[in-house]
């Protein structure tokens, strides 16, 4: 039977609505930052039990992720809890992978991604406490409008270009842009998500990951890849929010892989031509050219025709008006996500302290 949260009964309604309204109109703190909620959360040690849960908003392999709020505690800000079964990520052979994206998302915080505030554990589960964005996905934006105008495509590439710049000062290479993982926070402001492709590399790396689509010609022919990945993508990405599809596509990965190594983009008439200029100096294979390779780094994209005029200053601290705000309700509004049956995951099996000790200690 799906777990259902006291707030939420259906036996009660009067009691939830009156809850409810009292959060929304209420004139207690409402966190608005990672650091805010970090700093509410201090040093405590968190268990499960501390949180309302609220509904699942996606669902994986291993796990789901719900949104919660603190039991008892005056500020009602909703978080994301991704929860993951153990028993799941040790039979996937998911572990390394797991730990590598809680330690990354560790090391980082940033306005345009999106902020991991604690983890805990207990015998069956591993949680990950993240913030939560709840303005969609820039996927679905994008299937909807079709096409985005050119200054909607400027907007949404300068935040990223900003969220990578930081990424790369620490050398994590993101390796997973694609529409699907941009979301849209309340405010209009993209949120990268999903780091379970980044890396901390020094020099190269040689794994084969990512989405075909979004693949640069290095990772396809397996010369060892870095940073310059995640511009490649840029490219492709900026491509496909102005023309409404990717420049290289195929019914199959291999066909897909064939038109990256043969580099020929067909751009539509109707592309600025100073963007069509960046997205050309990004979607050059050789790496010593491209663009945000360069000596410069992200600054010779910064400094591009295409963003003539842009005051980065005021892109980082989310001063441009958004070209689009999601309807949002409330800050616990989940209507932009497709329904899911609800669970916590607890019908999972527990683990041995074997496992436990060999896999979980350090998580």
């Amino acid at each position: 039977m799906a777990d259902v949260d006291a707030e939420d009964k259906p036996q009660r309604p009067s009691a939830s609505a009156d809850k409810e309204r009292k959060e929304k109109s209420s004139s207690k703190k409402v966190a608005t930052s990672a650091t805010d909620l970090k700093k509410i959360i201090g040093g405590r040690n968190l268990k499960f039990e501390d949180f309302d849960l609220r509904a699942t908003v996606g669902t994986g392999t291993f796990g789901r992720v719900r949104v919660v709020k603190f039991k008892g505690n005056p500020d009602r800000t909703p978080m994301a809890l991704k929860i993951l079964k153990k028993s799941e990520v040790i039979r996937l052979k998911q572990v390394e992978h797991v730990k590598a994206e809680k330690q990354i998302l560790t090391m980082i915080e940033h306005p345009f991604i999106v902020n991991l505030l604690s983890t805990f554990q207990d015998d069956k589960r591993l949680f990950m406490l993240m913030e939560y964005i709840n303005g969609g996905e820039l996927f679905s934006y994008l299937r909807k409008e079709g096409r985005l105008p050119n200054d909607h495509a400027k907007f949404y590439g300068a935040e990223i270009i900003l969220a990578f710049q930081y990424l790369h000062s620490m050398n994590i290479v993101y390796r997973d842009l694609k529409p699907e993982n941009l979301l849209i926070d309340s405010g209009g402001h993209i949120k990268i998500t999903d780091f379970g492709f980044a890396k901390v590399v020094e020099d190269r790396t040689w794994t084969l990951c990512g989405t075909p689509e979004y693949l640069a010609p290095e990772i396809i022919q397996s010369k060892g890849h870095g940073k310059s990945v995640d511009w490649w993508a840029l490219g492709i990405l900026l491509f496909e929010m102005l023309a409404g599809y990717p420049p290289f596509y195929d019914e199959n990965p291999f066909g897909i892989y064939q038109k990256v190594l043969a580099g020929r983009i067909e751009f539509p008439r109707h592309f600025d031509v100073k963007a069509k200029d960046l997205i050309k100096r990004l979607l050059t294979h050789d790496r010593t050219k491209r663009y945000g390779c360069l000596k410069n780094g992200a600054e010779d994209i910064k400094r591009h025709k295409w963003y003539k005029g842009t005051d980065w200053d005021v892109v980082f601290a989310r001063g441009l008006p958004p070209p689009f705000t999601p309807t949002i309700k409330a800050p616990d509004d989940t209507s932009l996500f497709d329904k899911y049956p609800e669970s916590t995951e607890a019908s999972a099996p527990s683990i041995s302290p074997k496992d436990q000790s060999a896999f979980f200690d350090d998580f």
